[in-house]
Order: structure tokens, then C-alpha cells, then sequence
């Protein structure tokens, strides 16, 4: 049977970060990647925050556009711009190819097409069996600590890793790679756009706008499954609105049309077991306000290898200490943004309420966006009375 220290689950923005920073450190990992190109079938807007490029130490050539203006549009189709930044676009194939390259230059082993099984215990350590797509047959891998980044489709179904409301956070998209004959207006290359509504069948709809350097990625998502007919009809009435606004007069050359399951719910109440680390998506690490988890899945990659290293002779001392880490980041400032998001979806006006509140604040956004350990003590003053004010306003 093959031995490895670290064997990592899933090539997305989690694992590709802890292969890379594994490498780094002499950790002799295997990344297990079930698609044959690293990135290519992940659906997702590819929006990264600003400074991320630098953060991680990648090429600022995977930046599409630098883009300063986020627009934000309420129930009633309302835009409310604010400036931050400057955010990025990429796409998710070169950001985790990207990833993934230089992991492999640091020394990392990755392997696609290789289709995570089982994760069983045998005496005392973790092996790990995968299905090999392009030999078909099953190998094993015994591993000292095991990563799982594997995404929203994990399926965990074992204690106590397994999360009964897993399934009520799942969120079915659809997005258009829409390529134009010509270049939409000027402002279109300058802005990510979010937008919030109830659809046509009263559930709501959160869509997006952002631009690429060969086509625009619009798109949206609603949580729990809809019928296919339905929800093209959706994508297509917003494209129709986006279209209207900012490429009236360009042809569409061809619409590339991509669907996938996202995950909008609260993070898993449990992060590790027994050697085992959950990490991005596959522990819940997205932001339901915003959909944004691209951020927090390298982070906590990042914080997985530190923490394995802090304890390189005890995995699940380890394992123990990258979940208090990620909890303390991560996990509290999530819950409490995907508990403002149920509030507002109660009485979709109230969107209209907080975008305008954001607008009109110098310096809010900015706080808002930062983690909450880089608070001063006058970012949590004005926190706190600009909750008060929309709470007001809200009730």
C-alpha cells in the first residue's frame, strides 16, 4: 500500500493551497482530484477579493479585470454602487490550474481523474481509497492526516463528520459564458453586480454580472432544487435585463451554459475528526450573503498545513488545532451573515434598506468585508450603530 503524510481531497482553490504550502514545507502529500483538468468544470463567478493575487503569491496574470465598483440591485431592480478595492475576475480554471502548477513546481502530487471512495481506520492510520478513472480500479493510500476539500458535492455521511441540514444549504445554479461580437459599455469591465429578488415562482433568486476577458459570466442560483425549464427561464429574463443595460448594441457570438451545485448554508458544526480536516466548501466556509468562499477555502488550506505542522508528530492534535483556528476566523462571522440573509429574504425589501445604508456610509463596506479580529475598536462603535439604524429602518 502507498504511504503519505498528507493526502488531500479535491484540487479547488482548499487543496490546491494546502499541495502548494505542504510542498513548501517538505510535507510529502497526494492531492486525489476527480476531473481531468484541474478547474475545469467548477461553475462559479470567480470573483477575488482585493490583495488576494498578493495574499497567496500568484501571478497577477490570472486577473481578468480590476474592478473598483460593486452594484448592488434590490427586489425592485433598484442599483446601489459602492467602491471598494479593487476586487479581481478571474476564471476558476486558471485560478486553480494556476494553483495547482505551482504546487506541482514546490513538489506536490497530483492526481486527476481519481475519484475519492471511502476513508476508513486501520491500525491507527488513515487509508484512504480512491478510484482510479483512467486504469479503473480502486487504490488505497494510507495517510497520517487526510484534507477533504472536495467541494459542495461532499457526501460525509458518517459521525461525526455528517450534517443533517447539509442538503437545505445546497443551491442549484446556472450560469452563461456570454461571448459578444464587440465590447460592452466601458462601466461593464469596472463593476461586479449582484443581484436579489424573488423569482416568478416567489423563491429567491441571488444573480450576478462579472466580467471576463473574452465573455461575461452571468448567472444565478436558488436554494433547493427547480425544475430546468424554470430556471433557464429565470437566467435567461435576467440576462435580458443585463443585456439591456450594458450590451444593447453587441451581437452574441454564442452562450456557453454551465450548471452545478453551490452551498449557501451555515458551516459545519464539526471541522475535524481523528486526523481528518474539513476544508472550503466541503465545510460550509461560503459566504451566504454574497456566495464569496473562495478566500476562506485557501485560507483554510493554508491553516491546515500550519496546523499539521505545529503538530507534525500528532494528526489529531492537529487536526484539533486547525478547526479552533478556522472557527475563530471563520465560522462566527458566517453564521451571522447567513442569519442576516434569512432576515432580509423574510421581507425582500429590506435589501433595498441595507444596500442604500451601504452606499450612503463612507467606510462601511470596508469594515464589513475585513475579518473581525482586524477590527479596532471604532470599526466595532460604528458596527454597531449602523446595525441599530437598520434595524430601524428595517422593522
Amino acid at each position: 500500500m502507498e504511504t503519505a503524510e498528507l493526502v488531500i481531497v479535491g484540487c479547488g482553490p482548499a487543496g490546491a493551497t494546502a499541495a502548494r504550502e505542504a510542498a513548501r514545507a517538505g510535507i510529502h502529500s497526494v492531492v486525489l482530484e476527480k476531473d481531468a483538468i484541474v478547474g475545469a468544470k467548477r461553475v462559479c463567478a470567480a470573483g477575488l477579493r482585493p490583495g488576494f493575487c498578493s495574499e497567496f503569491d500568484l501571478p497577477r496574470e490570472i486577473v481578468h479585470f480590476d474592478t473598483p465598483r460593486l452594484a448592488l440591485f434590490d427586489a425592485n431592480g433598484g442599483e446601489h454602487v459602492l467602491r471598494f478595492g479593487p476586487g479581481h475576475t478571474s476564471t476558476r480554471e486558471e485560478l486553480d490550474g494556476t494553483i495547482a502548477r505551482l504546487a506541482r513546481e514546490e513538489g506536490a502530487e497530483i492526481r486527476t481523474q481519481a475519484l475519492f471512495r471511502d476513508l476508513v481506520r486501520e491500525d491507527g492510520d488513515l487509508v484512504v481509497e480512491y478510484a482510479d478513472l483512467t486504469e479503473g480500479v480502486r487504490k488505497r493510500i494510507k495517510a497520517r492526516t487526510v484534507f477533504l476539500a472536495q467541494g459542495a458535492t461532499a457526501v460525509l455521511d458518517r459521525p461525526p463528520l455528517h450534517y443533517a441540514q447539509w442538503r437545505d444549504g445546497l443551491m442549484t445554479t446556472l450560469q452563461y459564458r456570454v461571448y459578444l461580437d464587440r465590447p460592452a459599455i466601458p462601466v461593464t469591465y469596472e463593476t461586479l453586480e449582484m443581484h436579489y429578488y424573488l423569482g416568478r415562482q416567489g423563491r429567491q433568486i441571488v444573480g450576478w454580472m462579472f466580467p471576463k476577458k473574452d465573455h461575461l459570466a452571468i448567472g444565478l442560483g436558488v436554494i433547493g432544487k427547480m425544475e430546468g425549464t424554470a430556471l433557464r427561464a429565470e437566467l435567461d429574463a435576467l440576462t435580458e435585463r443585463i443585456a439591456s443595460r450594458l450590451y444593447p448594441q453587441c451581437g452574441v457570438i454564442r452562450r456557453k451554459v454551465e450548471g452545478h451545485l453551490l452551498y449557501m448554508g451555515a458551516p459545519r458544526p464539526v471541522l475535524n475528526a481523528d486526523g481528518v480536516m474539513l476544508g472550503g466548501t466541503a465545510a460550509g466556509l461560503v459566504d451566504a450573503t454574497n456566495g464569496e468562499g473562495i478566500y476562506e477555502a485557501a485560507m483554510s488550506g493554508r491553516l491546515a498545513v500550519e496546523a499539521l505542522l505545529a503538530h507534525r508528530d500528532a494528526p489529531r492534535r492537529a487536526a484539533l488545532r486547525y478547526a479552533a483556528g478556522v472557527k475563530r476566523r471563520f465560522v462566527g462571522r458566517l453564521r451571522r451573515r447567513l442569519k442576516l440573509m434569512h432576515f432580509l429574504e423574510r421581507q425582500p425589501q429590506r435589501f433595498g434598506i441595507l444596500f442604500a445604508q451601504l452606499a450612503t456610509t463612507p467606510g462601511l463596506p470596508q469594515i464589513l468585508h475585513g475579518e473581525t479580529r482586524r477590527r479596532t475598536l471604532r470599526d466595532r462603535a460604528v458596527l454597531y450603530v449602523q446595525m441599530l439604524k437598520f434595524l430601524y429602518k428595517a422593522a
